[in-house]
């Protein structure tokens, strides 16, 4: 229970910071769900698994790679403690979330007011850098490999910004985000235990 704190404190944290500097404006990030947001979330979920996939394959086959820790960790755990390890990914996602729309927003606002770029170059200009920013930030999780985190994480965070360029919902890019780790953390454990039984 006690990871649930961090987890928890990791989007209350920046949000707080964005109803501070922008009060009254902060539920701008927020849109509506209904059929189509659903759709979307598994959509891009299942896009960002085919293409990071893709990628993560190109990458090995040249480089070496280093595997999320969270997977052995998730295969030790009992019932319950998986189904809490479940239940964490979400308020830690959608913090992970948080805090790459955040920087995102903030260099649209810095290519078109202080740079002058057009809105779609400016987007696409957040879009990468702000990628970048969130590969770099895994550099811990993936033993400091600078490779893995930039082209495997930084591709699949591009994937994932995509339905927030779409949708201005923050919930649409959370969801595909929350329903991509489940898949592959679930894959994970079902292959682990298969390989347990051979």
């Amino acid at each position: 229970f006690g990871q649930l704190i961090p987890a928890v404190l990791m989007p209350i944290i920046p949000l707080a910071a964005l109803a501070y500097v922008a009060s009254g404006h902060c539920k701008a990030i927020f849109g509506k769900l209904g059929g189509r947001e659903v759709r979307l979330m598994f959509g891009f979920a299942l896009l960002n698994i085919v293409v990071s996939m893709s990628v993560g394959a190109i990458v090995f086959a040249l480089t070496s790679v280093t595997p999320n820790a969270a997977n052995a960790q998730l295969a030790e755990l009992d019932a319950a403690g998986r189904i809490l390890y479940f239940a964490k990914i979400i308020p830690q996602l959608f913090g992970e979330e948080v805090i790459t729309l955040l920087p995102f927003l903030a260099l649209l606002q810095l290519f078109t007011r202080s740079f002058g770029l057009g809105r779609k170059a400016a987007i696409i200009g957040a879009w990468l850098v702000s990628s970048v920013i969130f590969g770099l930030i895994h550099l811990p999780t993936y033993d400091w490999n600078l490779i893995q985190c930039l082209v495997i994480i930084g591709t699949a965070r591009m994937v994932l910004t995509l339905p927030w360029i779409m949708t201005k919902n923050i919930w649409v890019s959370t969801g595909a985000h929350i329903l991509n780790d489940w898949l592959l953390l679930g894959v994970g454990l079902l292959g682990a235990g298969l390989a347990g039984k051979v």
